[in-house]
């Protein structure tokens, strides 16, 4: 249920009250740690619903690379989910906002969209990175998300994806980013 939507240069932008492991877009994102064990939240969920083979292609890829930097991203298959992609953004842990956290989050988001264009998507869905366990403030969040999204439109003129959903599992978390995201 989408409860804000724009309309962007031809992109739809919503914030929507979803399921993410169950959403239709062609990648979805998973709010990782830098080692990407997908053990709670969001990350587990998807692991849950796609299969161990995301745990296993996540392994591979921390070994052959290393741990993913934070406010960057990594990308595996969606296994059994109805994704073709799992995108792998590695958001901050808030600390209060003294330690670049805002730039971090930016760059997860940022990074996120960039990655999904490379893959040639049309649609991508994501959590509201960094504020479940991590503790990122979701007002601020939203404003965040709405900056990096915006900028990535700016800056990706010619992308094809022309849908961007952020879910949220409840209505409370989806009225406050629908209330402080703007782009």
């Amino acid at each position: 249920m989408s409860l804000k939507e724009w309309n962007i240069n031809g992109i739809k932008i919503e914030v929507s009250i979803c399921d993410i492991t169950k959403d239709d877009s062609e990648a979805i994102v998973n709010a990782a740690n830098s080692s990407l064990k997908h053990g709670g939240g969001v990350a587990w969920a998807i692991v849950r619903e796609g299969g161990q083979i995301i745990q296993k292609e996540s392994d591979e890829y921390v070994k052959k690379h290393g741990p993913v930097p934070t406010g960057e991203v990594a990308v595996t298959s969606g296994g059994k989910l109805k994704a073709k992609y799992v995108i792998h953004a590695v958001g901050p842990i808030w600390r209060g906002g003294k330690n670049n956290e805002d730039s971090l989050l930016f760059n997860a988001v940022y990074n996120t969209l960039k990655k999904a264009n490379e893959l040639g998507v049309k649609s991508v869905a994501m959590p509201a990175i960094s504020t479940g366990i991590y503790g990122f403030p979701k007002d601020r969040a939203a404003k965040i998300f709405g900056k990096a999204i915006s900028k990535f439109i700016e800056d990706f003129k010619d992308t094809e994806i022309k849908k961007i959903k952020i879910c949220h599992l409840d209505e409370r978390n989806a009225k406050i980013f629908s209330e402080n995201m703007e782009l």
